[in-house]
């Protein structure tokens, strides 16, 4: 994926370690927060339900399953859920730094189709930090962490402090 000067870090800009045990998504969830998030709660009934499973110092990890629900050709994982699932695990990887931040924006490349009853195996890492601006990649590879590209995006986030999160609205 060749991302855009808009998702491309300037020169210079730091790439820090991602730790996934910096800030536990927890900490929110258990808050009451993150319960009805489309990309991650566990309780919504149809919701990519993403589990974030490890941090290996550079990149989080992930995936999720494919099913009837997430159509949008027959047979076939609708192309926005597949953004969506980018969108969630490169926040994963904003949050693995120790920021709290939102998406300013995503570029999404479209591989290969994704038949509904696959594993989306999810991986999203840093490129840089600039002041409160994250530069972020991701890729979806289809049933193996090793198995084909479906999809890439690269990503800008913007850190916000955490009442962003947590304040009325």
């Amino acid at each position: 994926m060749t991302a855009s000067p808009v998702t491309t870090p300037p020169p210079g800009a730091k790439i820090p370690d991602q730790d996934l045990g910096r800030i536990a998504p927890d900490d929110l969830r258990s808050a009451g927060i993150y319960e009805g998030c489309f990309g991650c709660g566990k309780d919504v009934a149809d919701g990519l339900k993403v589990e974030r499973t490890a941090s290996d110092g550079t990149a989080v990890y992930g995936h999720f399953h494919v099913g009837e629900r997430h159509q949008g050709a027959p047979g076939l994982a609708h192309g926005g859920l597949l953004a969506t699932a980018m969108d969630e695990i490169l926040g994963t990887a904003a949050w693995s730094l120790g920021r709290m931040a939102v998406t300013g924006r995503l570029e999404t490349d479209y591989r290969t189709p994704v038949p509904v009853g696959s594993t989306v195996y999810l991986k999203a890492w840093c490129t840089g930090v600039e002041g409160r601006k994250i530069y972020l990649r991701s890729e979806g590879r289809l049933d193996a962490p090793d198995g084909p590209v479906a999809v890439e995006a690269a990503a800008l986030f913007v850190e916000v402090p955490p009442a962003h999160f947590t304040q009325e609205r």
